[in-house]
């Protein structure tokens, strides 16, 4: 039976972390620290993001000073309400939250964002820092991930890890973390032959192929550690009858792994609620650079 990655009582330990930081920096600072979600259109699922982010704000004591755009609005102005973010003395985070509306290409609007306000990790700069071991803002999932395999005590160092996806904004980031964290890293994708030969042999493995239910029994090597990254809402199952609901799962089977993982994030309440902590993170440590106070400690993010 695998012990479960909570990311719900992480998350809460660390912004409770958090709290504290801003707590006692307010007065030298002026002011709390500010957060601008940029949404563009209604997309629903955004809409449901974005107001988490903006409670989790709430809870730790960052101003949210995001605005909504609507999908008509073209790439020109969507850069210079960024330009204007960035020039902005509040504002200490911004996230550009995605996906876009068709016809927006992300890349340029992404590379518009200051580096240091970066809060999502995603821009090139900060892509680069992360390469180098260099300090900067790190994206937010894959921070996620690490926080939780600290904070489970699970032994990086030495250990083969399999990261299945390959995408900027998850599978890439990951894999130089664990890199970093000197564990040997392969990166499974979409032409990846064979692809169970290659998940046997991890130690750890994270997915993050954006497939629901992909990664099932065969998969996993006895006492792995998995990490499931997915999140994906499932059709109701007709054989429930017509009140039913659908439901949440991840990349992984979790009712074939659990059994032979020794541990094992839940979907939900996994890495979901330690991607938003990690956004808070970035803009914390942010507001603590511009005004010379300590940055949160990487040690309280462990739990």
């Amino acid at each position: 039976m695998a012990t479960l990655l909570d990311g719900r009582t992480l998350a809460a330990t660390i912004e409770g972390h958090l709290a504290e930081v801003i707590r006692a920096g307010l007065a030298r600072a002026g002011r709390p620290p500010g957060l601008a979600v940029l949404r563009v259109g209604d997309d629903p699922a955004s809409g449901v993001y974005v107001a988490n982010k903006e409670k989790a704000c709430l809870r730790v004591g960052l101003r949210s000073l995001g605005c909504q755009l609507p999908a008509t609005t073209s790439a020109a102005e969507i850069q210079a309400t960024i330009e204007r973010l960035n020039t902005d003395a509040e504002v200490d985070g911004i996230l550009l939250q995605l996906p876009l509306p068709a016809g927006l290409e992300e890349g340029p609007l992404l590379a518009a964002i200051d580096p240091d306000k970066d809060a999502d990790g995603l821009h090139t700069l900060n892509l680069g820092r992360l390469l180098k071991g260099e300090e900067g803002p790190r994206s937010c999932t894959p921070a996620g991930v690490m926080a939780l395999l600290s904070a489970a005590g699970v032994e990086l160092a030495g250990k083969r890890a399999v990261v299945v996806g390959r995408s900027i904004l998850v599978g890439q980031p990951m894999a130089l973390m664990l890199q970093a964290a000197d564990a040997t890293v392969s990166v499974a994708h979409s032409r990846t032959r064979n692809l169970a030969d290659l998940t046997r042999q991890a130690d750890v493995l994270v997915v993050a192929a954006g497939r629901p239910r992909l990664i099932g029994a065969e998969h996993i090597r006895p006492g792995a550690v998995v990490v499931d990254v997915g999140i994906h809402r499932l059709e109701p199952d007709p054989a429930d009858g017509p009140g039913a609901r659908g439901r949440l799962c991840g990349d992984v089977r979790f009712e074939e792994v659990e059994p032979i993982a020794a541990a094992l994030s839940p979907v939900p309440g996994g890495v979901g609620p330690m991607t938003v902590t990690m956004l808070l993170v970035n803009a914390v440590t942010a507001w603590c650079h511009r005004h010379g106070l300590p940055a949160p400690n990487p040690a309280d993010l462990r739990g």
